[in-house]
């Protein structure tokens, strides 16, 4: 079976497991923050990046590719120079781009999940609503902390974090009382908290890593159930062999993907100018990703439908 319930609770609807983790070595263990940046990038944001390729590299799909080259040949070769022109002419700029598209991204997973776990429309627009809500609340409270710090008064910021917690837990009570579906409350407040954080680290990379960790959490096994889905190696999501994943090809390449990308992503530490820049490689993937997730996911074609949805919405 690809479905179980406490997985998909875990690690999709409310995987607020990782956030907690994180939150707990961030100010419990200070001295190691920096291994807290890493492992995370290494072990849960650049393997969720290398997942795409685990379900874009198939057969099922070429055909599919070469009727759409424009989307899957030209566009993504022209992100590829949109970085490597941004990167070396407009670097800020560009970071300011990048940053804006990962929360798209991010906001737009959240929605699907909604729609995955939802039949009830109005509940569904609902859910969506307050998730881009709080979502562009959160990027113009990054944007004027960490881009154009104008929001620097200690207790602004303490104030910001209160009420949008506030907020948030008021809507979650709402939704309940008016739509009485408990479970559907997890995926609304994971939308919503995902980029919390934002309101109240110090340090920017935080508020990316933190809550999206749970981000990362959902793409990995919404991904492996594509993937062993298609590869019919369905057993695999039963409790009794669920670890086999981690004797599965899936897991050797994006583990090996993670990697090879945090090493990399090392590079930006090194004072050699062509060092520096091979932070660029990792970058050009988590945009390739963001950029074709916008048309692997898109379920309104019958090509995602047949080889991508199916994995998700019936019991096999």
């Amino acid at each position: 079976m690809l479905f179980n319930n406490k997985i998909d609770f875990a690690l999709i609807k409310f995987p607020i497991i990782f956030p907690l983790i994180y939150l707990f070595i961030l100010y419990g263990f200070q001295n190691a923050e920096s291994y807290l940046i890493f492992f995370t990038i290494m072990l849960l944001a650049e393997p969720h990046f290398g997942a795409t390729w685990t379900i874009f590299f198939d057969k099922c799909n070429y055909p599919h590719f070469n009727q759409k080259k424009n989307i899957f040949i030209i566009g993504s070769l022209l992100v590829v120079l949109f970085c490597l022109v941004g990167f070396f002419t407009f670097k800020n700029l560009f970071l300011l781009i990048f940053y804006g598209y990962n929360i798209y991204h991010v906001t737009r997973q959240s929605t699907g999940i909604c729609k995955l776990y939802n039949s009830d429309k109005k509940e569904i627009n609902f859910q969506l609503n307050m998730i881009y809500i709080f979502n562009i609340i959160f990027f113009f409270v990054g944007l004027f902390r960490f881009y154009f710090p104008i929001i620097n008064s200690e207790e602004l910021i303490i104030l910001i974090t209160v009420v949008l917690g506030l907020s948030m837990l008021g809507l979650c009570i709402y939704q309940f009382l008016k739509y009485r579906s408990f479970d559907k409350i997890f995926t609304t407040l994971t939308g919503m908290i995902i980029f919390y954080p934002i309101c109240f680290v110090e340090n920017p990379v935080h508020a990316i890593l933190f809550g999206v960790t749970m981000h990362y959490s959902q793409y990995i096994v919404i991904t492996a159930k594509v993937y062993f889905g298609r590869n019919k190696n369905i057993g695999f999501f039963s409790k009794k062999n669920f670890f086999k994943i981690f004797k599965s090809k899936f897991f050797f390449i994006i583990l090996f993907y993670g990697i090879l990308m945090s090493v990399l992503s090392l590079s930006g530490k090194f004072n050699y100018a062509y060092l520096e820049n091979l932070i660029l490689i990792p970058i050009i993937g988590q945009m390739l990703h963001f950029y074709l997730d916008g048309f692997m996911w898109r379920f309104s074609e019958s090509h995602n439908r047949d080889v991508t949805l199916k994995y998700l919405k019936e019991e096999i």
